[in-house]
């Protein structure tokens, strides 16, 4: 298996972690002060590093300039605010199945913006996926699009980051292929604080202030260093070497991730549709990854 789809896997999996905690820490801070605070924490890391490498890298032409921006907009300030917004008037479980929007996106999207298209068993692939996605966060729960319903703002607004996280990989496709993985991720999530700091500062006005107890520091400090820094460093390292429609199948590790996660750390039930969902999201990544092994044998 080649190295850049094990980090995607191992990535995902932490991913899975972070609407739980994003949940917890926003009964405690507003959807836009977490937002800038992960932003914050990860420019302080990765800008360093950014300028240690600045010799190194190759000059950023304007369009590439524009893309960073559009990286940052899109990617962190548009995707954090929206989703966080979103948790807040939805649920935690929501928001793992809709991020389910973010691959289905791409490979939508892919082949009008980039040029990349999906073979057939990659597409059988995506949609096996998507629907053991499914599975797994709706858990059999009788009535579910019932259930769903009564969120459908905060519902819309996770459809929203969704989107715009789609929209921050096929920005970045073009320039990852030129330029190293740090600096423009740095450079990107600076323009997401400069864009997500006139909110922030609009919502401690309206007296909606952080409460920095121990756990809301610990969980911001995880989504910014962990979460964010490296997560964000970890994705643009493989949109470098894989295709962005490739790339999105690895998203629905996500809720399976965060179902486990729930059993081990939570003590959650095991159901009969965890399984199931997991061995579909488990055999959709699988047919990919055939797939890819089956193009390049016909290329050689």
């Amino acid at each position: 298996m080649p190295t850049a789809y094990v980090v995607l896997i191992f990535a995902n999996v932490v991913y899975g972690s972070s609407y739980a905690v994003s949940r917890v820490v926003l009964e405690h801070m507003g959807p836009a002060t977490l937002s800038f605070c992960r932003l914050l924490i990860g420019s302080l890391v990765l800008v360093p590093l950014a300028l240690a490498q600045r010799r190194e890298d190759r000059r950023l032409s304007r369009s590439d300039r524009w893309s960073i921006f559009w990286m940052g907009l899109f990617g962190f300030a548009a995707a954090f605010a929206f989703g966080n917004w979103g948790l807040r008037l939805s649920t935690a479980t929501n928001a793992a199945l809709l991020i389910t929007v973010e691959p289905v996106s791409l490979i939508l999207l892919s082949p009008l913006v980039l040029g990349e298209r999906l073979t057939r068993r990659e597409g059988v692939g995506a949609l096996l996926t998507v629907v053991g996605a499914t599975v797994v966060v709706l858990n059999g729960i009788p009535g579910a699009s019932v259930a769903i319903a009564p969120h459908w703002r905060g519902d819309l607004l996770l459809v929203l980051s969704g989107v715009a996280y789609a929209g921050y990989s096929l920005f970045g496709r073009d320039v990852l292929a030129r330029h190293r993985a740090v600096p423009v991720t740095a450079w990107s999530i600076l323009w997401g604080l400069v864009v997500m700091a006139p909110f922030t500062v609009a919502e401690w006005v309206a007296g909606e202030r952080p409460e920095w107890t121990q756990t809301v520091i610990i969980g911001t400090l995880y989504l910014g260093l962990v979460i964010t820094a490296l997560g964000y460093l970890i994705w643009n390292w493989a949109l470098e070497r894989v295709e962005a429609p490739r790339l999105a199948i690895f998203v629905n590790i996500q809720p399976l991730a965060g179902a486990l996660l729930g059993v081990v750390a939570l003590r959650e039930a095991l159901t009969i549709y965890t399984v199931a969902g997991g061995v579909l999201i488990l055999v959709g990544v699988h047919t990919t990854l055939l797939a890819k092994r089956a193009q390049r044998g016909s290329i050689g």
